[in-house]
């Protein structure tokens, strides 16, 4: 008997093997874990749900599986084979009319099914509109630009799917042809996707020696992310800075202190809470845009993803919950996900329900970026490395004004550079502005950081 890939869900349609954790010989329980797939910036074991005993392996690490490939074979041990023997026979068909033989020299051969494009091609506008689709698969369709009409459905009824909507796009992103019948079957001229115009690449080779470099799964599902992002969501960035002398040394005593914690305090983390602050004060920044029903879906939970940069890529864990937790506890569970990161352990989960995004180039450098949102979110957070900038300080409120010393003084502060990019569909430029600065005026003052706590 054959175990092959389960559907995994999620619109997941294909993976990498990572590890094989079985041998042949080795017992399966009904529950064991045979091999770790890589799929969608996720590392999760696959279980097989067999009772017996492992008798071929049909993949190594490496291999790149499409949902229902084929894993391993397998046969059951004696006590299962003695209980699929009692097990009661199926029960036989009802009689009816004798079959007609195999080859009736009478009967005329059964008509080839038309092929699907030729037949519903006619029929269907630029939108697909004869296509069996929820509004939410249209709402996608015309969001990234596919004709329903040439994306083959593997719902009951052959209805299209989100799935199915998303492997069209990916592999028209990869540069594939489609492998479904409606779209191997369609004209020349509709091959290819709207709205995604796919340039045959110039050969390289004739100008000089080139190398080709597979891109693993992880970077495949980043350039497929911040393609639909950017397709998606009309962007502006908005740059500020904050003074974070005050923070820092703050921080700092934080962390030498008799009570110091045993996690790391970072400005990620002060920065959650910041964000958090503002994102209450200011609801539209913590929502989602539903371009088909006309609503914006304001969220009432604070679940902040934070980029982390792994040797496999870029990867965004979400920690739910910000404002009800403290500076300790964001700390201990952002370190938490960011070694599952490293370790390719995070799941599905781990990265889902997002609000916003943080994303901190800091440990790297830089003086400012301008990070692409994290969609279906609206808007992200930025931030570059701190430094050191020479700052006039105006003097006491109250002061008079004048150019005399004691109106004011020259010093060197740590600022530290944030971009804020959002959805201009969602968000105006003075929201976008006052949202900035809000943040900035916090990082600024560690009493309100900590109140946030």
């Amino acid at each position: 008997m054959r175990f092959t890939l389960p559907n995994l869900g999620e619109g997941i349609t294909e993976g990498t093997v990572v590890n094989v954790l079985v041998a042949v010989g080795d017992a399966l329980d009904g529950k064991r874990a045979v091999i770790e797939l890589e799929t969608n910036k996720a590392v999760m074991e696959i279980e097989c749900p067999a009772l017996g005993k492992v008798t071929a392996l049909m993949v190594k690490a490496g291999d790149k599986l499409p949902v229902g490939a084929p894993i391993l074979e397998w046969e059951a041990g004696a006590a299962e084979a003695a209980a699929a023997a009692k097990a009661p026979a199926p029960a036989p068909a009802p009689a009816s009319a004798p079959a007609a033989p195999a080859t009736s020299p009478a009967a005329p051969p059964a008509p080839k099914p038309a092929p699907l494009a030729a037949a519903a091609a006619p029929a269907l506008a630029a939108s697909g509109g004869g296509a069996a689709a929820s509004p939410m698969v249209r709402r996608l369709a015309r969001e990234l630009g596919v004709d329903l009409g040439l994306v083959p459905g593997s719902g009951p009824g052959r209805r299209i799917l989100e799935s199915d909507v998303q492997l069209y796009v990916k592999q028209a992103l990869s540069g594939g042809r489609p492998v479904a019948a409606a779209a191997a079957q369609a004209p020349a001229a509709a091959q290819g996707l709207p709205g995604l115009k796919l340039l045959p690449l110039p050969d390289f080779s004739r100008f000089g020696q080139v190398e080709r470099k597979p891109v693993s799964g992880m970077r495949k599902a980043t350039a497929e992310a911040m393609t639909r992002a950017w397709s998606l969501v009309p962007m502006v960035t908005q740059f500020d800075s904050a003074d974070v002398t005050d923070l820092e040394a703050a921080r700092k005593r934080m962390l030498s202190g008799k009570h110091a914690p045993k996690v790391r305090i970072t400005v990620t983390v002060l920065a959650m809470k910041a964000v958090v602050a503002a994102l209450k004060l200011m609801p539209q920044f913590n929502a989602s845009f539903d371009h088909e029903g006309g609503e914006l879906i304001l969220k009432k939970y604070y679940n902040l993803g934070v980029a982390v940069d792994t040797e496999h890529g870029l990867v965004v864990p979400v920690i739910r919950e910000v404002d009800k937790k403290s500076v300790q506890e964001l700390a201990a569970e952002l370190d938490m996900l960011a070694e599952k990161a490293r370790a390719r352990k995070l799941s599905l989960e781990d990265m889902s329900g997002g609000s916003f995004t943080i994303s901190n180039l800091g440990g790297i450098g830089g003086t400012g970026f301008t990070p692409i949102v994290n969609w279906p979110e609206v808007a992200i957070l930025g931030i570059s490395r701190s430094r050191k900038d020479y700052v006039w300080r105006e003097g006491a409120e109250g002061d008079p004004p004048s150019h005399e010393a004691s109106a004011g003084q020259g010093e060197f502060r740590l600022t530290l550079p944030l971009s804020l990019s959002y959805d201009h569909r969602v968000i105006d430029g003075a929201d976008g502005a006052r949202f900035l600065r809000k943040v900035s005026e916090l990082l600024s003052d560690p009493l309100q950081i900590l109140m946030q706590a």
